[in-house]
């Protein structure tokens, strides 16, 4: 086993994937402030809704963004060419580490897979070749890695595509109902918003998108379909490209194909002058039982963390819990209405709190059907009454619509949100039951 684990194998893939994710990340760093993502998002809210126990986070909110990004964007560039890569992959690691626990209303899967990708190519020696760092540095060139080195990425993108398939067996996709809400406001769309509105291709894309993410790694795999493969990644990636425009998630997912494919024929295409290693050397390092038990505790959070929703009370649909880091993708329309009560808990008084006054219109709409924002948005009604010398206890009535349907009772009205404990590996009790349980009780 170590002997596969730490065989020399040739690094093409790894170098020119090193090139493509360095452009990449600096696209996303300069598009996050060029599409006024950043302004949005961490520049005009009064606050961000950071992942919970992350509020030291909400130091960065503000103009200072801008600089932040474009430093992002800079380390960005060094990896791209392989200049100072271990600190530059390192920083911007750090960086959009914090970037993503820092808000949760722009949640997007691609922001984890990226930053999950950033610490696993910061451990790579991806800058052993087609770098500046090799140019610089003649006796640092090499043209091997060890064979774990290619593992580690394959096995972190499987993940993500098989979850992402398994994910979408729920009625709501399988009978064409998500795919064709996400549909509806593509109908403007120049050639093709008529056709996205056929039933048929509603059921095509349901099918078909959980079909590629479970077959596409094996097709990959095996030699006889990768071309066939490649191609159809090439257009389903494109297609989400154009369709969801979600950023350089599809153009990182082609790029993993670099992975599959042999070294000469990379060689070839890419970088004729680069040297193949075919040597096949076994180079153990002193501290492998270190490396291989990091690596194996880390695939098997990996693989275990998506699987939490089972062991909480509800359907995650419902509910949200153990949703977020579970490669939930384009799963589910979700809408919901709020009201927020508060109590002076001295004089008695309850009245409606105007929320909308404390976030922005993106935040407001988002809130409405996440629990843990929710909480989030009670603690700090909750804050900032008691700065005004204020003791109140927040209540809030949501309701909920999944996929169009009706809109049903999401929190408890009768509970006092602000005075609740938030545990992340627990059923929240103020939520209600799912539609389906909540029809049970009303029966009985």
């Amino acid at each position: 086993m170590k002997n596969r684990f730490f065989k020399q194998v040739d690094n093409t893939g790894l170098v020119l994937f090193r090139a493509v994710f360095g452009l990449l990340i600096t696209l996303e760093a300069f598009g996050a402030i060029a599409t006024g993502w950043v302004r949005r998002v961490l520049v005009e809210p009064e606050f961000t809704f950071n992942f919970i126990g992350f509020d030291f986070l909400q130091v960065f909110i503000g103009t200072g963004m801008y600089f932040y990004f474009v430093l992002m964007g800079v380390f960005g560039l060094m990896v791209m060419l392989g200049y100072k890569y271990r600190y530059a992959m390192f920083f911007y690691a750090l960086m959009w580490t914090s970037v993503y626990f820092m808000q949760k209303t722009s949640y997007n899967n691609h922001y984890y897979l990226m930053m999950l990708l950033c610490w696993l190519m910061a451990l790579l020696p991806a800058n052993k070749d087609f770098s500046l760092d090799a140019k610089f540095k003649p006796s640092f060139k090499s043209s091997a890695m060890p064979q774990w080195c290619k593992w580690m990425v394959i096995l972190q993108v499987a993940i993500v595509f098989i979850y992402g398939s398994v994910a979408k067996w729920y009625p709501d996709w399988l009978n064409g109902t998500a795919p064709g809400l996400f549909m509806k406001s593509k109908k403007g769309y120049w050639l093709i918003g008529g056709l996205l509105q056929e039933p048929w291709v509603h059921y095509a894309i349901a099918y078909f998108g959980i079909l590629f993410d479970l077959l596409i790694i094996p097709m990959l795999f095996w030699k006889r379909t990768r071309l066939l493969g490649f191609y159809l990644s090439l257009f389903f990636h494109l297609f989400n490209s154009i369709v969801f425009q979600i950023g350089i998630f599809p153009y990182m997912s082609i790029a993993f194909a670099l992975f599959f494919f042999s070294s000469e024929t990379l060689q070839k295409r890419f970088l004729p002058k680069k040297k193949i290693y075919t040597n096949n050397e076994i180079i153990i390092p002193k501290h492998n039982n270190i490396l291989i038990g990091i690596l194996s505790v880390y695939f098997i959070f990996q693989i275990g963390l998506p699987l939490r929703h089972w062991v909480i009370q509800d359907d995650v649909l419902w509910t949200e819990e153990g949703h977020r880091l579970s490669w939930r993708m384009m799963l589910r329309s979700k809408s919901g209405t709020l009201t927020v009560r508060v109590k002076d808990l001295e004089t008695g008084e309850i009245k409606v709190y105007d929320y909308g006054k404390i976030v922005s219109k993106k935040q407001r709409r988002v809130v409405k059907s996440k629990p843990d924002l929710l909480w989030q948005l009670a603690q700090k009604i909750k804050n900032l009454e008691k700065e005004k010398g204020n003791d109140v206890a927040v209540f809030m009535n949501s309701k909920v619509s999944i996929n169009g349907g009706p809109f049903f009772p999401f929190t408890n009205p009768e509970v006092d949100i602000s005075s609740q404990k938030w545990n992340p590996f627990k059923h929240t009790d103020w939520l209600l039951p799912s539609p389906e349980d909540y029809h049970k009780k009303e029966k009985r």
